[in-house]
């Protein structure tokens, strides 16, 4: 049946094995292929504590989709680098941390820039992970950094994007 259309078996079996082969290629081989990454904002985060000032470069998510996927899939990041989360408005906020292979430390940031709450999120847990406070901003950072470089609650996060909510607020 297949010779009727003038073509061999052996050469649509071919085709098929290429085409097959072709969509696997297209398919990610890691998750950090499926992670989304964001250009690194050229002024770095700057996180003033007891033991002094620590700065961080940071990717910035202020849109719904870019919050949404966050960190999710990231199987690697240096030690002074995160994310910065931006909401539209100072709301009580949650977070899991589904598809995260990365421990992470959230550092709930209230309108002022001042720290609310840290938390500690473990990979793939779909727990919840709310705020007890009204929140504008979350940073995250890899676990165990805030304590690290001393960030605790009250410290003041400094950033543009910081300053120029405050400045609307």
């Amino acid at each position: 049946m297949l010779r009727k259309f003038g073509l061999p078996g052996g050469a649509i079996s071919a085709a098929v094995i290429c085409i097959f082969t072709f969509v696997a290629m297209l398919v990610p081989s890691s998750a950090d292929d499926r992670a989304m990454v964001l250009p690194v904002d050229p002024a770095p985060l700057v996180a003033e504590t007891s033991a002094g000032e620590h700065s961080f470069s940071i990717e910035i998510a202020d849109d719904p989709q870019e919050r949404s996927a966050g960190l999710m899939f990231r199987e690697t990041m240096d030690d002074d680098h995160g994310m910065l989360f931006v909401f539209e408005q100072t709301q009580p906020v949650g977070f899991w941390m589904k598809n995260t292979p990365l421990p992470l430390d959230l550092i709930f940031i209230g309108q002022d820039g001042r720290v609310k709450e840290i938390h500690r999120g473990e990979p793939f847990s779909e727990a919840p992970i709310a705020s007890q406070e009204e929140i504008r901003f979350v940073l995250e950072l890899k676990q165990g950094t805030a304590q690290r470089v001393g960030v605790k609650e009250g410290d003041l996060v400094r950033h543009p994007t910081i300053t120029r909510v405050m400045g609307a607020g």
